[in-house]
This record gives C-alpha cells, sequence and structure tokens, in this order.
C-alpha cells in the first residue's frame, strides 16, 4: 500500500508552514515503533524535503519511504560502520545537502546507532534538527504508571552474561526511580527470575510488542512474573520492555521527623544512646522510647560504617 503523500504534505503544511528546514543539517527523524500511523506529518514532510535519508538498514527504511511514495537517496549507517559513515553524511552536510537520518523504529540514538553521527556534525559546527516522535521508553513510561517514581533511569540491554547481568541489577534496582530494560524472547524468562531474585518485593510493568497489533501490557508483583510468562507461551513472544517501578522510602520510625533523626545521629557520635534520647526528649518533648529505638539504630549504623571503614 502506498500512501497520497500530497494529501500528507498539504496536512503538513497546513499546520507547520511557517517551520524553517535550514540547508547543511542533520534530521533526526523518529519512525513508528510498529504502527505505521504513528509517524508524524512533520516527519513526512521532512523525509520529502531532505536530499538523503541515512538509515540503520536500507532495506527496513526503503520499505519506510515506498510507503510514501518518496524516492530519495539511502546512505546505511548502523553501528558497525556508524564512525565511516558519519563522514559520507558530513561531507553532504557541507556541501549544503540536508540529510535525514532514521533507525529501524524509533527515535535515532536511543538505544540505536545516530550518537556518533550526531557527535560528527557538532564538531564540525553542522546544525542537527531533531524531531519528536515514537519512542518505546517514553510509551512504556507512560503506561507504568509509577507513581513513587521520581524520574527514570533508561538501561536498555542488559549484559548478556548472567553473573554481570546480576551486578547490574543489583546496581540499578530498589532506587526510588524507574529502570527501563529492553529484553529479547529468548532471554525474558532469564530476566524474569533474575528480577525475582534480585528485588522480590517489588513492581514491573511488562510491554510487549508496543503499538502492535498483539500489544499487551500488564503490571505484576516481580516475584510473580516467571509464573505470569509461564501462563501463556504467546507472552514469551516478540520485542520487550520492561519498567520496573521505584521502591517505597524506607519507614521512619514513628513520630520522628528527618531533621530530629539527623539530630540524634549527632548526638549519639559523642555521648551514649540512652542519654542522646534523653535530651531530645526533654527539649522537644518527643517520646522517649521512640527516640532510644531511632537512636539505637543510628548508633549501630555507625558503629557499622566505621567497621567497613577499619577494614578497608
Amino acid at each position: 500500500m502506498t500512501l497520497d503523500v500530497n494529501l500528507l504534505l498539504q496536512a503538513a503544511q497546513q499546520v507547520a508552514g511557517s517551520q524553517q528546514y535550514p540547508k547543511g543539517a542533520l534530521y533526526l527523524v523518529p519512525t513508528p515503533i510498529g504502527n505505521l500511523a504513528d509517524l508524524s506529518l512533520r516527519a513526512v514532510q521532512v523525509l520529502a524535503l531532505v536530499d538523503a535519508v541515512a538509515c540503520e538498514d536500507t532495506r527496513v527504511s526503503g520499505g519506510l519511504l515506498r510507503h510514501l511514495g518518496l524516492d530519495k537517496s539511502l546512505l546505511a549507517l548502523h553501528q558497525h560502520n556508524e564512525a565511516q559513515a558519519a563522514e559520507q553524511v558530513i561531507a553532504r552536510l557541507q556541501q549544503g545537502q540536508r540529510v535525514a537520518y532514521v533507525s529501524d523504529a524509533g527515535t535515532p540514538a536511543i538505544s540505536d546507532p545516530g550518537a556518533h553521527l550526531v557527535r560528527a556534525a557538532q564538531a564540525a559546527g553542522l546544525p542537527v534538527v531533531p524531531l519528536p516522535g515514537p519512542s518505546s521508553v517514553t510509551t512504556a513510561l507512560s503506561a507504568a504508571g509509577d507513581v513513587l517514581a521520581h524520574g527514570f533511569r533508561f538501561e536498555g540491554f542488559l549484559p548478556s552474561k548472567g553473573l554481570a547481568r546480576l551486578s547490574r541489577l543489583r546496581a540499578l534496582l530498589g532506587q526510588d526511580h524507574s529502570v527501563v530494560l529492553f529484553e529479547a524472547p529468548h532471554r525474558i524468562e532469564a530476566l524474569a527470575a533474575e528480577l525475582a531474585e534480585v528485588l522480590p518485593d517489588g513492581q514491573v510493568t511488562l510491554c510487549r510488542e508496543l503499538s502492535k497489533q498483539f500489544e499487551t501490557i500488564a503490571t505484576v508483583a516481580v516475584a510473580g512474573l516467571p509464573a505470569w510468562l509461564q501462563a501463556d507461551a504467546n507472552r514469551l513472544r516478540g520485542e520487550f520492555v520492561l519498567v520496573v517501578h521505584a521502591q517505597p522510602p524506607a519507614p521512619q520510625a514513628a513520630g520522628i521527623s528527618p531533621e530530629v533523626s539527623a539530630l540524634l545521629g549527632e548526638l549519639v557520635r559523642h555521648v551514649p544512646v540512652k542519654q542522646a534520647a534523653a535530651l531530645v526528649a526533654d527539649v522537644l518533648g518527643l517520646p522517649r522510647k521512640t527516640l532510644y529505638d531511632d537512636a539505637l539504630r543510628l548508633r549501630q549504623a555507625n558503629d557499622h560504617a566505621d567497621d567497613t571503614a577499619s577494614e578497608g
């Protein structure tokens, strides 16, 4: 099926007619992650305007351009040739050509090639014009509903080796932010087991085949993820994005504010636990037992830190 690119261009002109597209600029054009309808009017406008399209895979991008009825010069630029291919793109830009870069799906340079090309253009003093558009990262995050998260960490694909993967997961998880992971179908069960080992009391949102016909989005307990996957063979197929939810903050002792806890922490460095609790109780009128419990916890933490430092 070929779309009527003229109708699309007319629509784009009506809503973005004042947009400037300088010559000699590199245009980063996001492409659909599964549904062709997600291609923006501005992306169509730029792809029609540019002199050449650099792309991760000429077969994939050639098919997209054929859908749009566009015939463009294609330049292969992928992870194995990006440095050399970037030189060809820079040469075209220096001649005043407009060049678009597209990866196979989603936004270029986000777990896809493109970063080296962008850096080369910047180093040559050439403008880089990014277009907003499809991204599996933001799509998954928006569906996760992680109300505890203070921001997110995009990790992408983990190391392939088991010990390295577990070590990386332990460093990433259990924080106050979401963590976004990519995984292939042949490793999704292994990842589920590893998550359950590292963060058994956590929550995860699994997104499979985002924006495609058999899209699946489910939020489950991390400990139950292996069983959830095994319950239906179809759940093991496709491309996966996982959002591991942020962990709730560690509970404070009842009635003890962070400021009071900090004061206790300083006092127990210099006086016995019982005396520190009594001093704060007398001054602030807080329950002595609660203060004593918190002061004891802080003293134990200090002792542990001192022991660790002496061992080092």
